[in-house]
């Protein structure tokens, strides 16, 4: 959509109607809100001054690119937002050429842009890299490693703050307000460069009384951390005035170095129901846009991150040591009623994953019990942190990995399917995972007790098996569970939710073929002495986990049969193939892939007719 030669009026007429194509979309298929409807001005205006065409549009995180995706050729497709089939609720280069770089984790957009700029350079090519980025990812030491370097080396670059309430650095008052104004006009930039050069010829004691006044400006407005940092800093700037906006972009464009719009948004705007910082607006199920009310009710049935919320807060009732962080997800992990309660001892750090890992061995160190509790997909953020403040060390730190496993419509970025791959080759780490609600409630206790670092995982969303469907037994260490025996030579292995995946499937086989049930409980250390019963009987081995098949839970019981010796023995894995999974609702996501226990079934019978 070309925009160039719209006028003010009709810029503004735009982001009235982007609104509400976000809006109705987002309430039908759920999505990002409040951030999409807060940065619509600065997009528009955006594409207003520079060229997406040629220039690096780079959003952080990218889940407030709605308005983006709607002015680049996506309007008529944007009613399958985050559907299977669908376009993605993040940029993504696969999908239009106008997303520069996919995201879905933040803090990754002053780096590429760096990357970018560094390119553009030596092509020699008039284009500018322009990073939108909201100040949570602020948080994360990414960013100021990206600034760091960009300061140092004055490459050309417009970065946007989109300051939404979660203010990094307030104004202070109707002084810094005023002031802020000025920096952002055509005259003070024009002033304070030709005031730079005339520096450079004053003797020492006049240019230094003159530096000296500027930095006492500086010092009431909230540019100064930029500034030290080498780099222009304007604002800051209504986020929801195009036409100033426009004005400023033109300005900081035009400057050819690095430059901070600092642009304070509403979170939610256009939608008052949802404006202001709200922290359940900022990530959606469907609801209805008169009340706001979800349409989704619950079915009385716990999720596993409520059943590990509870089971956590009654622990730390009970052991005044337990400490937990989360890494901006306090809702979405459960900790937000312990932070509420404990807020001296369960903490949420922002997009600082590392920086949660690592504070947290620290407390372990000190007799504390950490619980982090974090999504797989984020913990990725966090591995050298996992081994070189954790696990070398042998600090008891529990890992609760919520959202393990296909998380449906979030998508490549986040789904949880790669953790046990990736934790199960650090030395001196247990990896477990509970099936049903009980055995969730046991992982708890059971981590508690362990004076060693563990992690165990656990799905988004509620078990595929309840309570009482298998005879409960608490966790010992490195200890299976044979659920049921047979009289055929065949098992199902089963890890996590992957145990009720496993019966789930076992149960639409025909008598004569169904299998004995394995819960295999501990991927590391693995029930060796088990494993080696179940050798002698059970010839034909299919595994069920929510991971992927390199170096997940199948790898390691061939290796484990490899150490042994252990022949004839058949090893099949259902876990995910070597490939990313596109978003989409779960159920569509597992149907594409197989993983329904009906295909389950169907491959499984076919694969006999194998033997």
């Amino acid at each position: 959509m070309d925009i160039k030669n719209y006028s003010i009026e009709e810029l503004n007429d735009l982001a009235k109607k982007i609104r509400e194509k976000i809006l109705t979309t987002v309430s039908k298929n759920g999505g990002h809100l409040s951030s999409a409807l807060g940065a619509v001005d600065l997009i528009i205006a955006m594409h207003y001054v520079f060229d997406a065409k040629k220039d690096p549009f780079i959003f952080d995180v990218s889940h407030q690119a709605y308005a983006h995706k709607l002015l680049t050729d996506r309007w008529d497709r944007f009613d399958t937002l985050r559907q299977f089939g669908g376009i993605s609720g993040f940029t993504k280069p696969s999908e239009s050429p106008y997303d520069y770089f996919i995201a879905g984790h933040s803090s990754t957009s002053i780096s590429i842009a760096t990357g970018a700029a560094k390119a553009i350079m030596l092509k020699n090519e008039d284009r500018i890299p322009v990073v939108l980025i909201g100040d949570g990812s602020m948080s994360a030491g990414m960013v100021y490693e990206a600034l760091n370097e960009l300061g140092d080396r004055k490459y050309p670059c417009v970065i946007i703050l989109n300051d939404n309430e979660m203010s990094i650095s307030k104004p202070i008052g109707a002084i810094s307000n005023y002031l802020s104004q000025k920096m952002a006009s055509r005259f003070y930039q024009k002033f304070k460069a030709k005031t730079e050069q005339i520096l450079e010829y004053l003797p020492s004691s006049a240019s230094y009384i003159a530096k000296r006044f500027e930095e006492s400006i500086k010092l009431i407005t909230p540019g100064m951390l930029f500034e030290e940092l080498g780099l222009e800093y304007i604002g800051p700037v209504d986020g929801h005035d195009i036409e100033g906006l426009i004005e400023v972009y033109e300005i900081a464009k035009g400057l050819n170095k690095p430059v901070i719009v600092h642009a304070q948004t509403i979170k939610g705007k256009g939608y008052e129901i949802a404006e202001g910082y709200y922290e359940h607006w900022h990530g959606v199920g469907p609801f209805d846009i008169k009340t706001g009310t979800p349409y989704k009710k619950s079915n009385g049935v716990l999720s596993a991150t409520e059943i590990y919320s509870k089971s956590l807060m009654k622990l730390a009732k009970e052991h005044k040591n337990v400490v937990g962080v989360t890494a901006a997800m306090p809702s979405g992990t459960g900790l937000k009623p312990l932070i509420e309660k404990y807020p001296d001892r369960f903490w949420d750090v922002g997009i600082a994953e590392q920086h949660a890992v690592t504070s947290m061995a620290a407390m372990a160190k000190e007799g504390f019990k950490p619980f982090v509790t974090i999504y797989s997909t984020f913990l990725q953020r966090a591995y050298d942190q996992v081994i070189h403040d954790t696990a070398i060390m042998n600090l008891p730190v529990v890992f609760a990995i919520d959202r393990a496993g296909i998380v449906g419509e979030d998508g490549e970025t986040h789904q949880g399917v790669f953790d046990i791959s990736y934790l199960r080759a650090i030395p001196n780490l247990t990896l477990f995972a509970p099936r049903d609600p009980k055995t969730m409630e046991d992982a708890v206790r059971f981590a508690y007790e362990m004076k060693t670092p563990c992690a165990f995982r656990y799905p988004r969303g509620a078990f595929l098996l309840e309570d009482g469907e298998v005879e409960f037994e608490p966790f010992r260490m490195g200890k299976a569970q044979l659920i049921r025996e047979s009289e055929s030579d065949i098992v199902f292995i089963g890890y996590g939710n992957g145990v009720g995946r496993a019966i789930k499937t076992a149960n639409l086989l025909p008598k004569e073929t169904k299998p004995a049930i394995l819960d295999l409980r501990f991927v590391k250390p693995l029930d060796e002495e088990m494993l080696k019963k179940v050798a002698l009987k059970y010839k034909k081995w299919f595994v069920f986990s929510d991971s992927v098949k390199m170096g997940g839970v199948a790898s390691a019981l061939s290796e484990f049969l490899s150490k042994e010796g252990i022949t004839g023995i058949y090893l099949n894995s259902f876990e995910f193939e070597d490939r990313f999974i596109p978003h989409g609702k779960t159920s569509f996501v597992e149907d594409y892939l197989g993983l329904t226990p009906q295909k389950l079934s169907e491959k499984f019978l076919n694969y006999l007719k194998l033997f």
